[in-house]
């Protein structure tokens, strides 16, 4: 085309003449001028008999038919039509699968867009975007004032949403000089940068049938730039394993050899002294993959038991209340059996109450006989599921029930974590309770207790003297199991192999706030109690470790943790079959459409990352990015930390993203925290939860991650 016109005839019936702004006219974008394919020399442009995509008028070449449209993807286009176009077309500078998208959401048909049309046009591409970004940035693009967007307004906004200069950077590198990506190319692309096991023509083909949005570039197998950065920013392109968003591990181990999601204190909405308990609380619990409730369980008025932490002034539920709630989420979230600790502080009439609802309400699901050949170790989940077992005291042991009674029997709970609690109105009503107020247990209720007896710890067994039973498990506050696996670190590692134990928060925790369960797991723990209703980073990581093995609220300990011959000691680590050396690169790259946490009208984000390593004391580290200031939608670092970890089956890594603040504490914006097994290599999008641990829908960070031994 000469550079000193401004029109490019199209030989066609209609005859149609479009405007180009070339460089002899000071166009504020680079020329457009159209190519064919490498083997076409013409380029000489007609319209299309055919149609594309139900657009009449799109041009294609006159010799090879090769149609404009298919050429390059919204993202990549460079040039801008401005003239003469067909009424009601949207402009030609949107590849034709977003013409279909933008008809559907022009709801009055009149070829403008006002912000509701174009969430909808949003969700039909399938954008996510948070509102007060795609708002604010609708206002910039509405240049006519009109609370409405047509023509290169649309392209505009359009292109702010979506354009990024590292995706197109990460796409040149696979693509090369073409505009799309072939099979071969996404293939190597799989291969060598994400590190995709099974990558491969049979996969490359799949994400492109999943992911890429042009019918066009689909049926010819390929991905335009548009499909990549769908690809990166879904599922698959996720920093988290979506193959571990699925069961995968062997679930057919005795429950001992499992991490089980566990809630201390379930019915408390807030603190321990004086926060409202709630049936609303084991729902939340349950619904996040809960498998062990707790029942602090008390004499009521009416001869119904009630639920509240004792001695203090949380308000106080009804246990069938509890139970019904139970009953209807427990298995919402996750097939396997869940396990109500039961807190017993009730007389002998409201006990027998307690188990006449246990067996009226929960019925069928309630686990109340021995399984037919499991008598030498725990069940399996596998063999539980659909079940719920009770944890507390049991009159003689697993044969036969009801049998003969021990001493421990008399009084009926085994811990009244209220007597540790360093609140004084508290410790001193306890200490005030009446000599003779010691329970004992119902006939009736000890029989529904099978496999999880309730015991004192009585130290770690040795060569020829008993030990606890499989079916006994013991509680340990946090402080004394710190005490045991620094005293004893091997010794609770290879008693937790056979054996249920449970950690609850120290008794000054009134707060309600938590302790790191990593250091717990470490020593095999499995029933490591929080308290789910407080957030922090206790409670990310938590959620971080069992949204591991499809969320299901059972993680298969590693196989040092299940051997009862193992010599692995937490606190005096030492060469074994767990000592795997790995390096560990993050390349913390950008981050995107970061929440305001400042509700403040003129405050504006100034995000900085955190990469953390929690594991074994000698991987814990922590590594901080600058701080960007005055940008939370499109923040880039491009920063690589380098981290060394000797026990990977341990760690865990945590993103977390503040806004940083010079005179206070900085405010958190969000974080995700995964299992080192889980996380996958090359580039990739963590996808960023709320401090109460929900997703948010559009903040992620782009990183590139490498793991070498």
């Amino acid at each position: 085309m000469d550079s000193g016109r401004d029109f490019l005839t199209l030989h066609g019936e209609a005859r149609q003449l479009l405007k180009v702004k070339s460089p002899a006219h000071g166009g504020r974008r680079a020329p457009f001028l159209p190519s064919c394919r490498s083997d076409c020399k013409t380029s000489s442009w007609q319209e299309s008999p055919q149609g594309h995509a139900g657009h009449p008028d799109v041009p294609s070449c006159v010799n090879c038919g090769y149609r404009w449209l298919q050429l390059e993807s919204s993202m990549a286009l460079a040039g801008t039509l401005v003239g003469s176009r067909t009424p009601g077309l949207f402009p030609y500078f949107l590849p034709s699968w977003i013409h279909s998208c933008l008809r559907k959401a022009d709801k009055n048909k009149d070829n403008k867009m006002s912000f509701k049309e174009l969430q909808n046009f949003l969700k039909e591409l399938n954008i996510q975007v948070d509102d007060s970004y795609a708002r604010k940035i609708f206002r910039e693009c509405d240049r006519s004032q009109t609370d409405s967007l047509e023509d290169e307004e649309i392209e505009a906004f359009y292109k702010m949403l979506t354009q990024r200069v590292e995706i197109d950077r990460t796409f040149a590198e696979a693509a090369g000089s073409g505009e799309t990506l072939s099979v071969d190319q996404l293939v190597t692309f799989l291969q060598h940068q994400q590190r995709e096991e099974a990558a491969g023509p049979a996969l490359a083909l799949s994400l492109i049938e999943r992911y890429e949005p042009s019918e066009t570039a689909k049926a010819q197998r390929q991905m335009t730039k548009d499909g990549f950065l769908m690809y990166l920013l879904s599922a698959d392109g996720s920093a988290f394993s979506l193959a571990h968003r699925r069961v995968y591990q062997d679930m057919g181990q005795p429950l001992s050899h499992y991490l089980v999601s566990s809630s201390h204190n379930t019915y408390l909405l807030e603190d321990q002294l004086a926060g409202p308990s709630s049936t609303e609380a084991y729902i939340r619990a349950l619904c996040k993959g809960c498998r062990c409730l707790e029942l602090d369980c008390w004499d009521g008025p009416n001869q119904e038991p009630i639920i509240y932490h004792g001695y203090t002034f949380t308000s106080k539920i009804l246990f069938c209340d509890v139970l019904r709630a139970i009953r209807d989420y427990a298995f919402k979230a996750s097939p396997y059996p869940v396990i109500l600790s039961l807190e017993n502080h009730c007389t002998l009439e409201q006990q027998r109450v307690m188990a006449r609802h246990l067996q009226a309400i929960l019925g069928p699901m309630l686990l109340n006989r021995q399984l037919d050949g499991v008598t030498n170790s725990l069940p399996s989940p596998e063999q539980l599921k659909g079940k719920i077992l009770l944890k507390g005291k049991k009159l003689g042991g697993l044969l036969p029930p009801g049998g003969e009674g021990g001493p421990e029997a008399t009084v009926v709970s085994d811990e009244d974590e209220a007597a540790e609690m360093e609140d004084e109105a508290v410790r001193s009503r306890v200490q005030h309770k009446p000599k003779e107020d010691k329970l004992r247990l119902a006939q009736e209720l000890s029989d529904m207790v099978i496999y999880c007896k309730s015991v004192h710890f009585g130290g770690f067994s040795s060569p020829g003297t008993p030990g606890q039973a499989f079916y006994e498990m013991a509680s340990f506050s946090e402080n004394r199991a710190l005490r045991l696996l620094q005293e004893s670190g091997n010794g609770f590692v290879r008693h937790n192999v056979g054996h249920l134990s449970r950690i609850y928060p120290a008794g000054w925790r009134t707060d309600s706030s938590n302790y790191s369960p990593v250091e717990m797991w470490n020593g095999g723990c499995q029933i490591v109690a929080l308290n789910f209703q407080t957030p922090g980073p206790e409670m990310d990581v938590y959620q971080g470790r069992f949204q591991d093995n499809g969320a299901c609220g059972y993680v298969l300990k590693p196989a040092f943790l299940r051997d009862p011959n193992a010599t692995f000691n937490p606190r005096a680590l030492a060469q074994g079959p767990w000592w795997a050396q790995k390096r560990l690169n993050i390349r913390v790259i950008s981050g995107q459409q970061l929440p305001k946490v400042n509700k403040n009208k003129n405050s504006i984000v100034d995000p900085k990352v955190t990469v953390e390593i929690h594991g074994v004391s000698r991987d814990v580290a922590s590594r901080q990015t600058a701080v960007i200031t005055n940008n939370g939608f499109n923040p880039w670092w491009d920063t690589e930390f380098a981290f060394e970890v000797v026990v990977p089956d341990l760690a865990l890594v945590r993103f977390l993203v503040e806004d940083y603040d010079a005179s206070s504490k900085n405010d958190f914006i969000g974080q995700s925290t995964i299992p080192l097994n889980s996380l996958k290599q090359g580039y990739r999008h963590v996808h960023l939860l709320s401090k109460n641990g929900d997703q948010h829908p559009s903040a992620t960070l782009f990183v590139k991650i490498s793991l070498q031994d």
